[in-house]
């Protein structure tokens, strides 16, 4: 069964989306399941009415929504909503909602950068398999449009049954964690050619061991 994708287009949920604790809080509920706002307040680093506002912010655009109650049902439970989120700049946007797409983008940036850079600084800690398993990959591909498109479909289909929002550990092997697949498709900019610096770009700065000359 493939995951129901919600292209974002409405400015006022795209920017509170951005907001850096929301993205942490969905990332919890998505991974680990329900949770109340005190149990995701630790890992955003918030207080739990904080959290509780952060929830109730993304329930209102629908990304989020109230879970079966626990106990006593005292505590409010929350969990992420089963869809995948997708976001792209078109030729016919407004304004207010192309700034408030690279708004999101921005923030999906940022918080895939510091994943990333958190795997890198604590790769030497990882046993000798996950290591071999670990991969930071870039290429460069010939492609049209459609097939960029298409490949990105194949993708999404791909990683599909390992996802961990719908993968239960109980279906998952022995030994299997959370990892994390960093995929952007794109067609490459045009890059500014600095040019070629000028014979004399280091004058005036005196070579090692060269002092001024004294007037």
């Amino acid at each position: 069964m493939t995951r129901r994708t919600e292209v974002l287009s409405d400015p006022k949920a795209m920017r509170a989306l951005a907001h850096p604790a929301r993205l942490m809080i969905l990332n919890r509920l998505g991974v680990e399941g329900s949770a109340t706002a005190t149990e995701v307040a630790e890992i955003a680093g918030i207080t739990p009415s904080a959290a509780s506002y952060h929830l109730r912010m993304l329930a209102k655009y629908g990304f989020v929504e109230d879970a079966p109650p626990r106990g006593d049902g005292r505590e409010r439970v929350w969990k992420s909503v089963d869809k995948a989120l997708s976001v792209g700049v078109r030729p016919g946007d407004p304004p207010e909602v192309k700034d408030a797409k690279f708004v999101v983008m921005e923030a999906f940036r940022r918080e895939a950068n510091e994943e990333a850079d958190r795997a890198l600084s604590s790769v030497e800690r990882e046993s000798d398999e996950w290591r071999d398993a670990t991969r930071f990959n870039r290429v460069r591909l010939r492609v049209d449009a459609e097939e960029l498109m298409r490949l990105s479909e194949e993708i999404e289909k791909l990683i599909e049954p390992y996802i961990a929002q719908r993968r239960s550990k109980e279906a998952a092997p022995e030994g299997a964690r959370i990892a994390e697949a960093q995929i952007n498709l794109f067609p490459v900019a045009k890059r500014a050619v600095p040019g070629l610096p000028t014979e004399d770009h280091d004058a005036g700065t005196p070579a090692a061991g060269e002092g001024r000359e004294e007037e």
